[in-house]
C-alpha cells in the first residue's frame, strides 16, 4: 500500500539517513514529498525549503531533534497525518502530548528499519 509520506529535516548529504530513507522508501513504491532547510533535490525528489500544505499525508518521518522541532509543531499538526515517525535521535515526549491531543499516531522506531521488515 502506498503511503504518501513526508521526510521532514530531509538533507542533501548522502550519508545522512533522511537521504537514505528517501530512496528507501521510493524503492517501497511511497508517494515521497520532503522538507530541510536546503532546497535541492535527492533521488529526484524535490526538498522544500519552506514549509508547505502538502495533502493527504499518511506519515511524516521526522529527521530532526527534539530542541528544533519545536517551530513546527503547528505546522505538522496542521498536515493531519495518519502517523508520525519519531527517528533515532528525534524522540520528543513534549511532541508526543500534542499529538496525542490531536488524535494523531506516532512511533518511536527507525523508518529504515520499519521499511526493511515490512512493517512500515
Amino acid at each position: 500500500m502506498n503511503k504518501k509520506t513526508l521526510v521532514f529535516g530531509a538533507s542533501l548529504n548522502p550519508s545522512r539517513y533522511s537521504n537514505f530513507a528517501i530512496g528507501r522508501l521510493l524503492a517501497h513504491d511511497h508517494e515521497v514529498v520532503a522538507y530541510g532547510i536546503k532546497k535541492g533535490s535527492v533521488a529526484g525528489v524535490d526538498i522544500d525549503d519552506e514549509l508547505l500544505n502538502y495533502d493527504h499525508v499518511d506519515t511524516v518521518t521526522l529527521y530532526l531533534n527534539p530542541s528544533r522541532q519545536t517551530a513546527y509543531y503547528d505546522h505538522l499538526v496542521s498536515l493531519h497525518p495518519k502517523r508520525i515517525i519519531f527517528n533515532p535521535g528525534t524522540e520528543n515526549p513534549e511532541f508526543y502530548k500534542i499529538l496525542e491531543a490531536n488524535a494523531i499516531a506516532y512511533e518511536v522506531t527507525c523508518t529504515l528499519v520499519l521499511l526493511s521488515t515490512n512493517q512500515y
